[in-house]
């Protein structure tokens, strides 16, 4: 009732062709290389194209390499990966998109020397070198097999950038893909045209859904607007056009029957999760952190918050993925504050006269539904003994402390890259302590880094590659969900509200823009 009474009667004039989108935050950095927060992923991916796309099924398939093998290398022992590029396509000043400009992506995300430090370069931590064949073949040399490869040139987590990019190059991005940057001012929007001259804009059947020539979209406006009651009122008065996952599941549900507004909903893949510090001294403790895990109600919070549009996660891989355990092979955190309780007295930590065994800080955005489910997460600790105090902060300034290691606890949504089981290495591996990935907790298991190794380095037929791996990745499940050093809470639905200027919207599983190509 409060959004409609200051919604106003008419919408924003704009021109036929341009889009507005409110986005939560500025990216962080346009620049694929770089960029691993949602907001530069999600927008990046209509920038630039990756070598292979995820369908719906998170299979992958042909993009800018038309095909691929991985051949045995005579000289060097382990194998090395064959890309065949599709002839044709050209970068958004013209040049064509040729092997040389994928061997310097790959070259900048391996050698340091080459100026660029990336959290990305952990996934490329197996390959050697990378060389052009010819102008349309690439070869990707390797020290050691590595299963997910292939899966980490795909959109979302890969682009191809001109031969020569540099370091700054996230302030001035040139891609392949069906939009091109024009302008971006921080925390305040980014805006995109569309390529006429795009190869995409061409024949689509390729497994991902037709994308029409000269799409009727020939310019968004990303609009970052951090207050969601302000989104709410943009998307009501028609000032924007599309919100993908920014609403609180409460102005989502008071928006349904809202006029000239829709909802396109479907269960996502994406995940929240809390992340611990291991190496702090109040958090080694493995016990201290399940007594978290059993601290929280998570059934009640996804009631109350979520509204029941969200699944529980056991896991980081979405529901329904080849390599993720079942609920009955991993130990399960039911909400027991007396267990809760139980656990920290064993590792010692006594009651004060206030009923307190622990304080711990937990870092947040200023994200409207994370301040809520923090002040839950205070309420519902304080009942096992823990006295939770709350730091939130601007994206940014926030994003920027998680990955410094500068926290006791964070919660974050994981997007887009945990539907590959090679996010247990980028999260959990020693060799990935940022800058280099994203153990930002800086956890350490030597059998998870056996166990990882292995599943990475399987070969063999398919079916049976798969099958060890999948073996392999459930045991690494096992052990995280013992030693906890990260809470997996629950997997949204994605909520795309949009007004009726446009339409065919769909919800996709990882909450990509795919649906504004």
């Amino acid at each position: 009732m409060a959004l409609a009474s200051l919604a106003g009667c008419h919408g924003a004039v704009r021109e036929p062709g341009t889009v507005v989108v409110i986005l939560e935050s500025s990216p962080n950095n346009l620049d694929p290389r770089q960029g691993t927060d949602a907001q530069s992923e999600r927008v990046g991916a209509l920038i630039f194209d990756a070598l292979v796309r995820k369908d719906e099924h998170y299979t992958l398939v042909p993009w800018l390499a038309t095909s691929w093998e991985e051949q045995p290398d005579a000289l060097t022992g382990p194998d090395e990966w064959v890309f065949h590029l599709r002839d044709g396509v050209r970068f958004q000043d013209g040049r064509p998109l040729e092997a040389a400009d994928v061997v310097w992506t790959i070259e900048t995300l391996i050698d340091p020397k080459l100026g660029l430090i990336t959290p990305k370069s952990g996934s490329f931590a197996a390959v050697d070198r990378a060389e052009a064949r010819d102008r349309l073949t690439v070869v990707v040399h390797m020290k050691r097999p590595d299963a997910g490869l292939v899966f980490n040139m795909s959109d979302g987590l890969f682009g191809v950038v001109p031969r020569g990019a540099g370091s700054d190059f996230g302030l001035h991005p040139v891609g392949s893909g069906p939009y091109r940057f024009v302008s971006q001012v921080q925390d305040k929007d980014v805006v995109l045209e569309r390529w006429s001259a795009c190869w995409s804009d061409g024949d689509r059947g390729i497994g991902i859904r037709e994308i029409k020539p000269g799409g009727a979209i020939q310019r968004i406006q990303f609009n970052v607007v951090p207050d969601t009651i302000t989104s709410a009122l943009e998307l009501q008065k028609g000032s924007a056009d599309a919100a993908s996952n920014v609403l609180t599941p409460d102005m989502v549900y008071a928006l349904r029957d809202a006029p000239g507004l829709t909802t396109a909903s479907g269960p996502g893949a994406n995940v929240w999760y809390l992340n611990f510090n291991v190496q702090d001294a109040a958090l080694r403790d493995p016990r201290v952190r399940q007594a978290v895990a059993f601290a929280i109600d998570r059934p009640a919070i996804m009631a109350a918050l979520w509204r029941g549009h969200a699944r529980l996660a056991d896991t980081l891989l979405p529901p329904g993925h080849w390599a993720r355990a079942s609920d009955w092979e991993v130990a399960q955190y039911p909400h027991d504050p007396a267990r809760a309780s139980a656990l920290l007295e064993a590792a010692g930590l006594r009651a004060d006269k206030n009923g307190v065994r622990l304080r711990l800080t937990l870092k947040i955005s200023t994200d409207e539904t994370t301040r809520l489910l923090a002040a839950v997460l205070q309420q519902q600790m304080r009942a096992a003994g823990v006295a939770l105090s709350i730091r939130a902060a601007e994206f940014g300034t926030f994003y920027a402390d998680v990955t410094k290691g500068a926290f006791q606890m964070y919660v974050l949504k994981w997007i887009g890259s945990n539907d590959d089981p090679d996010v247990f290495r980028y999260m959990y591996s020693s060799a990935s302590f940022p800058p280099k990935g994203a153990n930002r907790g800086h956890y350490v298991n030597a059998r998870v880094e056996a166990l990882l190794a292995r599943a990475a380095a399987e070969t063999g037929p398919a079916d049976e590659v798969q099958a060890r791996r999948r073996a392999e990745y459930v045991e690494v499940q096992k052990i995280l969900a013992v030693e906890m050093p990260s809470i997996p809470l629950w997997y949204p639905n994605n909520e795309v509200v949009h007004t009726a200027r446009l339409k065919d919207v769909v919800s996709q599983g990882d909450g990509n823009f795919d649906f504004l190509r």
